[in-house]
């Protein structure tokens, strides 16, 4: 299943399915990657609310998109992950250590400052 990116303003988000296979999560890094120089974007979202399963790859695909995207000049957040899945990281020693994240999406468009959407706002 193919991940969703939206771009809103200078930030590109993109909502990561449930059900995305390894080489799903691959293909959203590469077009995370593209999209971000392509539109010259300042900030990123991965939105992984869905995600019911933290495995080493996704952790690294996740880790290296943040680093990716820093080394081009924006900032990646991780937003949503849920509680279940932060207890099962934190056991099998997965961390995002170093990497920006957030509750959820309002949290993460706050933490970029992206003005007249993020709860800074308000």
């Amino acid at each position: 299943m193919r991940a969703s990116i939206l771009k809103q303003g200078n930030v590109l988000i993109a909502s990561v399915q449930g059900s995305m296979t390894d080489a799903d999560l691959a293909q959203m890094r590469d077009e995370l990657v593209a999209d971000v120089r392509r539109y010259r974007s300042t900030g990123v979202i991965v939105n992984v609310t869905l995600l019911d399963v933290m495995d080493s790859f996704a952790a690294r695909t996740l880790r290296g998109i943040a680093q990716i995207i820093k080394l081009l000049g924006a900032t990646a957040v991780i937003v949503g992950i849920q509680p279940e899945v932060a207890f099962s990281m934190v056991q099998l020693g997965l961390t995002l250590e170093g990497i920006h994240t957030a509750l959820d999406l309002e949290e993460g468009l706050a933490l970029l400052k992206v003005p007249g959407i993020g709860a800074h706002d308000r």
